[in-house]
């Protein structure tokens, strides 16, 4: 059976908004075509095969990609934030032998759920681990992404000082691990024209990594519920082979806002009571007409122009204000606060901002991995972090790599 994809779906999977879906319709460069039983206007599957970041359509698995390590696969984190990549890395089967985290309750968060990690509260440009080398095989972190300083045609580690991945890639000169592996976000791959990925990919060469070109993860693919975009820059130390490194494979099944909150395939109970902010009155009466997955434009004409403003009159979707979001649908991306009025996520059927704990599961954190600090430092911590489920799929995919270099004696 022919395989069909509505034009919000298609919206979805490349990034873009379903007005410029309709523009390469007109254009021609990618056309819709009417579904035979509902007439609706959609794309068939393989139309899509034009779009190299759409590969995985083609080959994705139903099956677990769990792995087990020939050996201890020791690890150190640099901007660990929260622990959503360390905890992905830790199910997989990856030991940490250190974390390295600036903002305080952070840190807290870690050592209240993991006493026993060693959790290194400072900034990173004051931490030294070449006491560790010959005893890392990974150093993974979610640097920011900043502009460097352009000193010559090639960058070269010095160009980047001031910058932390500057700091990165320091730390894996200093423990020459086997694998690098740098999270950022999509926008990384175009900052400065692409100057600045190129640049990253030109000081890991200088310090002794090949980089397997940089792709972009839909983590919804990965048994996230969130439309969650991370990019994934892989270093290989050039005595290895880097081409027996793979990325993680997508699964089929993708899970919904209600996977996330009700009892089911990915949490065995509904998601535990929590504190969580709350919307002022002015905001909940506007909010309390939006229906289930809907935004602004289905407010009355007037409620629209009165709630925004002048953004009412610049055109463009602006879809995230006034949202609610949909059960049946992955939550829209986490922001570091839930109730900002661009990037409102307000719950399908009660009018407020999801609580701690629905951030929390829509990031796929286990109910028991508690949060320190304010309500607002723990919703920061949440949105700020790798979505754990997608985690674990790296750290699958690093293992799968460490024992072909590794192998069993």
């Amino acid at each position: 059976m022919e395989k069909y994809y509505s034009i919000a779906e298609v919206a979805d999977l490349l990034s873009v908004s379903k007005e410029t879906l309709r523009r390469w319709d007109r254009n021609g460069k990618l056309s819709a075509v009417r579904e035979p039983m509902s007439n609706y206007r959609v794309y068939r599957k393989d139309q899509l095969k034009i779009f190299d970041s759409l590969d995985f359509l083609f080959s994705p698995t139903e099956n677990e990609h769990e792995i087990k390590p020939n050996r201890d696969f020791n690890s150190i984190e640099l901007f660990a934030g929260a622990g959503g990549l360390a905890i992905g890395l830790e199910e997989a089967g990856i030991k940490c032998l250190a974390l390295n985290e600036y903002d305080h309750w952070a840190c807290e968060t870690l050592r209240k759920n993991r006493p026993d990690w060693n959790v290194i509260e400072d900034d990173v440009k004051n931490v030294s681990f070449s006491n560790l080398k010959g005893e890392v095989d990974i150093v993974t972190g979610g640097f920011p992404c900043q502009a460097f300083s352009y000193a010559g045609k090639k960058l070269g580690l010095n160009d980047a000082r001031g910058t932390l991945f500057y700091e990165f890639a320091r730390v894996v000169q200093e423990t020459m691990p086997a694998i690098c592996v740098g999270e950022n976000v999509r926008g990384l791959l175009t900052h400065e024209n692409g100057r600045t990925i190129e640049g990253m990919i030109s000081i890991l060469d200088e310090i002794g990594y090949n980089v397997i070109t940089p792709r972009i993860f839909k983590t919804i693919f990965y048994k996230v519920p969130q439309k969650r975009e991370r990019v994934l820059i892989v270093g290989i130390r050039k005595d290895l082979n880097q081409h027996l490194f793979d990325f993680p494979k997508p699964f089929k099944k993708v899970y919904t806002l209600k996977d996330a909150l009700k009892k089911g395939e990915l949490y065995n109970c509904d998601v535990p009571k929590s504190d969580g902010s709350k919307y002022p009155k002015s905001k909940k009466e506007v909010l309390d007409l939006v229906p289930e997955g809907g935004y602004w434009r289905d407010l009355p004409l007037e409620t629209q122009k009165q709630y925004m403003g002048g953004s009412f009159y610049l055109g463009g979707g602006k879809t995230g204000m006034a949202r609610r979001m949909s059960w049946s649908e992955p939550s829209l991306t986490l922001t570091c606060s839930p109730a900002q009025k661009q990037t409102e996520r307000c719950h399908p059927e009660e009018t407020r901002p999801f609580t701690v704990r629905e951030y929390a599961r829509i990031q796929t954190f286990p109910d028991n991995w508690a949060f320190s600090g304010s309500v607002s430092q723990q919703y920061k911590q949440i949105g700020n972090a790798v979505p754990v489920n997608f985690a674990k799929e790296v750290g699958n995919s690093i293992i799968r790599f460490l024992n072909k270099i590794y192998p069993k004696t």
